[in-house]
């Protein structure tokens, strides 16, 4: 078994099918999105393939070590994460080509007009060697 990071992206890759932002979804087609996440998430718990998943807020801070005292804390840049992923799931699976299959079922989520997205998904695999140590 392999684990996979599959990230929403809502924006960075090439315009998805029915590309009409959430924020613009009525309250029926947000609740569908999220039963289909939720649904999609029980089918993995029952096969043994789900680790755990979350949706982000848009809100979050840049924060970094600054030497002694409060580190400094700004509300950007956020191009590689605020303004793309919308969420992740983590899968442990046998292998990539089932990280891609469950991605492409993932990308399927309904949208506006109860229409899959499309939406596109990073599949990312954990880092499991560790480089070599020089001695």
């Amino acid at each position: 078994m392999a684990k996979y990071l599959l990230l929403k992206h809502y924006r960075g890759a090439p315009d998805p099918v029915n590309n009409v932002p959430m924020d613009r979804w009525t309250p029926e087609e947000v609740a569908a999105h999220m039963r289909y996440m939720r649904d999609f998430a029980a089918k993995l718990e029952e096969s043994g393939e789900f680790v755990d998943g979350q949706a982000l807020a848009p809100e979050g801070a840049w924060v970094r070590y600054d030497g002694e005292g409060r580190p400094p804390v700004t509300d950007g840049p956020f191009a590689e994460t605020k303004d793309l992923i919308a969420g992740w799931m983590i899968i442990d699976v046998d292998g990539y080509e089932r990280a891609v299959e469950l991605a492409g079922e993932l990308s399927a989520a309904p949208g506006a007009g109860g229409r899959p997205i499309h939406e596109w998904l990073e599949v990312r695999p954990f880092l499991t060697a560790h480089a070599p140590v020089a001695e």
